[in-house]
């Protein structure tokens, strides 16, 4: 130190040898992929931490994200003030879940859930916790951007939940040089009893283990009601490329948001089969921008499905959103009446064995399909019968409105019944 003194600060936070290799490591980007209670968590607040207390800038800025701003306090906030309380100086915001150094450095943290509160700020670290749950916008939109002129460093954390974006970066880091990447097996590690492990294993579907403590990307998202139906649409190449037939008029299945998100699905019934040629979704835009964006495709429209919600008068316009969307140029809207989101599922189920979807351009719309799940509850430890509204409900609510809404030309038939006095 300039005025000689040593000042040495005894962290209580001993690296467990197999998160020595992150801590260790050169690589701006990093994945680590860990069996519950690894310590992920710790281990990554721990390596924000030593940059925060190391670093020659006086205005450094670090950020801890889970996917909602109630977990990452109640995941995190307790671990901070644990490893930094030894730290002569610190000081805790507990309303702003912020932890200040005494050399200008800063590390809080955040919910995606609120991803815009990041947005126009810069940082130069990052860790993204159960990035699976997140929705992928935050990454792209908001905090890439955010690490971008100070060359920020970023890692993404978290247990495996299907075929998701998680699964993308896991892949990415692998063969990426700039990206370090870490799988930490509970069968490998020895981190936990291996009777606690197999008393687990007793107790959980072979999914749900192999999820949970075998880091298995391919095991169904527990809880998600439509994982296994697009494991096997990707498995009978399904997901592929689908192109416009001009012969055939393109319905579209809206998801209106107010305040969130709006999700529409562009579709072709194809005799038996849909195909699912195009997605687009996007919060924050008026009704005329989504107008816009379908009179850039050069498509014929056969009609367009609209929820039951579409009818209701907004109190700035005393019109529905029917109504403006119809003086916007939209012809031959359908609506859809309320019916039990339980039949809409059920309706969803039954319609996708017949789908065809286009890999690049419903990307975000499969990804919304696939990580579509029941809400679970913490207090009795079991899914409750209801989704969980997060990032993934606004394209599964339009699919669902189009398996309710789509023709009747194209809505499977019942086999006919068997006259009277005919043998089956």
């Amino acid at each position: 130190m300039a005025d000689g003194y040593d000042r040495r600060v005894i962290i209580p936070y001993a690296p467990r040898l197999q998160f020595r290799s992150y801590h260790n490591r050169r690589q701006r980007f990093s994945c680590l992929v860990c069996h519950r209670r690894a310590g992920k968590t710790v281990a990554t607040l721990n390596d924000m931490q030593k940059r925060a207390l190391t670093t020659e800038r006086p205005d450094y800025r670090a950020a801890y994200v889970a996917p909602y701003y109630a977990q990452a306090k109640d995941v995190a906030w307790d671990y901070m003030k644990k490893y930094a309380s030894p730290i002569p100086g610190v000081a805790f915001n507990e309303s702003e879940l912020r932890v200040d150094y005494p050399n200008g450095a800063r590390l809080r943290l955040y919910g995606a859930d609120n991803y815009d509160r990041l947005r126009g700020i810069y940082l130069d670290d990052v860790t993204l916790d159960e990035y699976g749950d997140m929705d992928p916008r935050a990454w792209s939109e908001v905090i890439r951007p955010a690490l971008a002129d100070r060359q920020g460093t970023a890692t993404f954390i978290g247990t495996p939940k299907g075929d998701n974006h998680f699964r993308e970066v896991n892949e990415r880091s692998k063969d990426d040089p700039e990206w370090f990447h870490l799988t930490l097996k509970a069968s490998q590690t020895m981190l936990i009893a291996p009777a606690e492990l197999e008393a687990a294993r007793r107790e959980m579907t072979p999914d749900q283990y192999n999820q949970e403590f075998e880091c298995d990307f391919t095991a169904a998202l527990v809880g998600a009601y439509y994982g296994k139906d697009m494991n096997a649409l990707d498995a009978q190449g399904r997901m592929t490329g689908v192109p416009y037939d001009r012969a055939v008029p393109v319905w579209t299945a809206w998801d209106l948001g107010i305040d969130d998100s709006t999700a529409i699905w562009l579709a072709q019934f194809v005799g038996r089969e849909i195909h699912l040629i195009d997605y687009i979704e996007a919060s924050g835009e008026a009704l005329d921008y989504y107008v816009s964006e379908l009179n850039k495709r050069s498509y014929v429209w056969g009609g367009h499905i609209l929820p039951h919600d579409a009818e209701a008068k907004e109190l700035g316009t005393g019109k529905t959103r029917t109504e403006t969307l119809k003086s916007l140029g939209l012809g031959n809207v359908k609506i859809v009446p309320a019916q039990r989101v339980e039949d809409g599922i059920n309706a969803v189920r039954m319609l996708l064995p017949r789908c065809w979807f286009d890999r690049a351009a419903t990307k975000r719309g499969v990804d919304a399909l696939r990580n579509y799940c029941r809400e679970f509850d913490d207090k009795t430890k079991a899914f409750r019968l209801k989704p969980l509204h997060n990032w993934a409900s606004h394209g599964a609510d339009a699919f669902r409105y189009l398996a309710l809404g789509m023709p009747k030309a194209a809505q499977p038939q019942p086999a006919p019944r068997p006259r009277y006095g005919t043998m089956a």
